[in-house]
């Protein structure tokens, strides 16, 4: 049932009158009479007979007789709400979207003609639309630079289940490249689901698939489409109208027919977790969707995330990189302002916000007639307390986590467990100054509007995202996620202020900071023509992953720190959020693993605060079990206080 309470998340038995007998069937929506009351709800199973003893009511109602929750996905939603510690209901309702009664009746294309009566030019009927494409092999030129490339698209073909983890290299058509798996995919005669973070990023996409498979061979589905157009393109994948689905978050519960391939770009962009309960992360629900079907995984990106690398250490995928020959061979003239050689150069590099290095670069390319982008970080960074005189994060010597300055000369205080660090040293220096981190961005188009007077400067944000811009002399203004692409690429990327993203309170502060960086620098035109300068200590470790263009490593380096410190994907851990009797209340109606270790309470917003829960990958199911259990607990005594779990949250600060 539609009902998003814990003690009810369970199937239940109805009988199914003899006149709705060949409506009811499973994968519909339903009406059933409940506590009195008529609810929707889902029929997930037809029986003979029920193994209930007491009376049985009667279904009221098919909302609608298409059958829209498959088998599959039905399954796969019960395993997310299990993974998340959640209700089946709310994942069924970001996997299925709103019903659109007029988008139902709507004649369905002729797959004879190959007319659509649904915009996208979309043919076919059931799995004649998957396996319509002739299963010729796809062109692997593509994919030369990647020695497993080949292997990759062939094994697509073949309908095997390869799971790969694959490092773009700079200036990589990316779109082009996921587009040959998908028509690799598609020639072996399945179907595939896409995932990317945003819209500008599906368009890509968009265009790239339409070219390789023609039009009318995939639907798009976001949540920004309207209810309509969403609702059209999720009835032609269920349908079986179309082999191929790609999309935002919304994408990744698409039901397409004999799925082969799941695929997810940039999994480490913060739009890919839902922000709806249960909170699912797109990538683990592709992931669980490949082990469930047995369909083959990619996740690319140009950087590594710590939750691809434990692919890789587990052996459950293989990486798909290029040889350090190609890779070199392929990114742009890549220097530090912060090094012991430019310091000699430029004493005042160290703090100012254009070092002389990244102004020379700015200025050369301009006089060379490129254009030039300068990444700035994007307001809304939580400044954090770090080190006042080598900038380490500051971190509780108890767990590890963020430590907080409560005033301007106040003792600094762990913001997961709560105990005070009056003694705090900095493990890398020994010193004992704290400092809160620069954040936000200052008026970068008007600095370098002055600084370079004759010169069109243009930015993309968060009022306007350019998609593209011409490959003349102009200055482009850009924060993280919003940089177009320049026509032949840029002369030089500028990555300014590049504290506001190290020192963020935040564990993937390092990761996420060269994921940034590194989305930037791909931009750019390879070396000599190319030059890359981003404002920060060489010796940090994401400064060295970039100059050596080396996200495997930086991956590898991450996942063991976090293994030390007993942080995710290491370790599996659940965040408990509410007002403070509400939070004690569930934690002690919930029979937590024995090696379970609660770490709180902190303050979280709104005068409620926050426990963490961390336990050994092994006990990850035993703990959301626990925490589901006592969620239904309260729910069935009508407990007011609401609290929110989440398991492995993007945020543990």
């Amino acid at each position: 049932m539609d009902v998003p309470l814990a003690h009810l998340d369970r199937p239940f038995d109805y009988l199914v009158p003899a006149e709705l007998d060949d409506q009811a069937v499973p994968g519909t929506r339903v009406k059933v009479r409940f506590a009195g009351q008529l609810v929707d709800g889902w029929l997930l199973e037809r029986a003979d007979d029920s193994g209930h003893t007491g009376r049985l009511a009667y279904l009221e109602k098919v909302v609608s007789p298409e059958p829209v929750l498959t088998p599959e996905v039905a399954r796969l939603a019960r395993a997310v709400a299990d993974r998340y510690a959640g209700n089946l209901a709310d994942v069924l309702r970001l996997a299925v979207p709103p019903r659109h009664a007029r988008v139902e009746k709507e004649p369905a294309a002729d797959p004879e003609s190959g007319d659509a009566a649904v915009p996208g030019g979309l043919a076919g009927s059931g799995d004649a639309a998957v396996s319509a494409v002739p299963a010729e092999p796809v062109d692997p030129r593509g994919w030369r630079d990647y020695p497993a490339g080949p292997a990759l698209l062939r094994a697509l073909t073949d309908g095997r289940p390869a799971r790969a983890v694959w490092s773009a290299l700079p200036g990589e058509d990316w779109a082009a490249r996921y587009a040959d798996a998908v028509a690799a995919t598609v020639a072996g005669g399945r179907g595939a689901v896409v995932v990317v973070p945003d819209a500008r990023d599906l368009d890509r996409l968009d265009a790239a698939l339409t070219d390789v498979l023609g039009p009318g061979r995939h639907v798009t589905l976001s949540a920004a489409l309207g209810p309509a157009r969403r609702y059209r393109a999720f009835l032609a994948a269920r349908r079986g109208q179309v082999p191929v689905v790609i999309g935002t978050r919304a994408a990744m519960f698409a039901p397409v027919r004999r799925l082969g391939l799941v695929a997810v770009w940039d999994d480490g962009d913060d739009l890919h977790s839902e922000p709806r309960a249960p909170y699912p992360h797109a990538r683990d629900v592709l992931l669980t969707r490949a082990r469930l079907t047995e369909a083959a995984a990619l996740v690319g990106g140009y950087a590594r995330t710590a939750e691809a690398q434990l692919l890789l250490e587990t052996g459950w995928a293989r990486e798909v990189v290029a040889d350090r020959a190609t890779v070199r061979a392929r990114i742009p003239t890549i220097a530090p302002t912060g090094d012991d050689p430019q310091l000699a150069r430029d004493p005042g590099a160290a703090t100012a916000r254009l070092p002389s290095l990244a102004w020379t670069a700015a200025r050369d390319a301009l006089r060379a007639g490129l254009p030039v982008l300068v990444q700035v970080p994007r307001r809304g960074y939580l400044p954090s307390v770090s080190c006042a005189d080598c900038r380490t994060p500051a971190r509780c010597a108890h767990c590890a986590g963020p430590l907080a300055l409560p005033s301007a000369g106040g003792t600094p205080v762990c913001r997961w467990c709560a105990r005070v660090a009056a003694a705090y040293a900095c493990p890398q220096c020994g010193g004992r100054r704290l400092r809160a981190a620069v954040t936000g961005a200052r008026r970068t188009a008007e600095e370098l509007g002055r600084a370079f007077p004759d010169v069109p400067v243009r930015t993309s944000g968060r009022e306007e995202v350019l998609t593209d811009v011409p490959g003349t002399a102009a200055l482009v203004v850009a924060t993280p996620g919003a940089e177009p692409v320049a026509a032949g690429g840029y002369g030089a990327v500028l990555l300014l202020d590049s504290w506001a993203l190290l020192t963020r309170a935040d564990l993937r502060a390092g990761e996420e900071a060269l994921r940034r960086w590194l989305a930037a620098a791909a931009l750019a035109r390879p070396a000599p023509a190319g030059r890359v300068v981003v404002v920060a200590d060489g010796a940090l470790a994401p400064v060295q992953a970039l100059l050596r263009w080396d996200a495997a490593w930086f991956a590898g380096r991450e996942l063991a720190e976090r293994r030390e410190l007993g942080f995710p994907p290491a370790v599996r851990m659940a965040s408990v959020t509410g007002p403070a009797e509400a939070v004690a209340d569930l934690l002690a109606a919930a029979r937590l693993p024995a090696d379970a270790e609660v770490l709180g309470p902190v303050p979280a917003d709104e005068g409620r605060e926050r426990m963490l829960l961390r336990v050994p990958r092994a006990r990850a199911a035993a703990l959301a079990e626990a925490l589901h259990s006592a969620a239904g607990l309260r729910a069935a005594r009508k407990a007011a206080d609401p609290v929110r779990l989440q398991v492995d949250p993007l945020s543990l600060f």
